[in-house]
C-alpha cells in the first residue's frame, strides 16, 4: 500500500521557535561593504525555509543587533526567535508571514539548540 501522500496545512501551525544562525560561513567572502546587508538576507532566506512562508519581516531590534557593530563586522553568531503568525491583511497574498526577532544572549549564542517557545 502507499503512503498518503495528503499535504498538511499550515494555516493552523502558528508557532515560534528560537534558533541559532551562523553569521560568519553565510557573509564569509562578501566584500566589506556588503557583509551585513547580506546577513540580513541571509536570516530572510533561513526564516523563508524554517517556517514555509514567503512573507518575512525583520524587527527593528534585529536589525539594530546586525547594524550594531557596523557594515563590515557581522556577529558570528546570532540567537532569533521566528513567529509564523496569521496574517490579518484582508487583501493579503498569504495567510501566514513570519516575524523574527533579535534574543539576546550571553554566550554568544555558542551551542544552544532549537527551541519551540509556547506564546504568551
Amino acid at each position: 500500500m502507499a503512503k498518503s501522500t495528503q499535504k498538511r496545512s499550515t494555516l493552523s501551525d502558528v508557532i515560534t521557535r528560537e534558533y541559532t544562525i551562523h553569521l560568519h560561513k553565510l557573509v564569509h567572502g562578501r566584500s566589506f561593504k556588503k557583509k551585513t546587508p547580506h546577513a540580513v538576507k541571509a536570516i530572510k532566506e533561513f526564516a523563508t525555509k524554517a517556517m514555509g512562508t514567503q512573507d518575512v519581516r525583520v524587527d527593528p531590534s534585529l536589525n539594530k543587533a546586525l547594524w550594531a557593530r557596523g557594515v563590515r563586522n557581522v556577529p558570528h553568531r546570532i540567537r532569533v526567535r521566528i513567529a509564523r503568525k496569521r496574517n490579518d491583511d484582508e487583501d493579503a497574498k498569504e495567510k501566514l508571514f513570519s516575524m523574527v526577532t533579535f534574543v539576546p544572549t550571553t554566550n554568544n549564542a555558542k551551542g544552544l539548540e532549537t527551541t519551540v517557545v509556547d506564546d504568551e
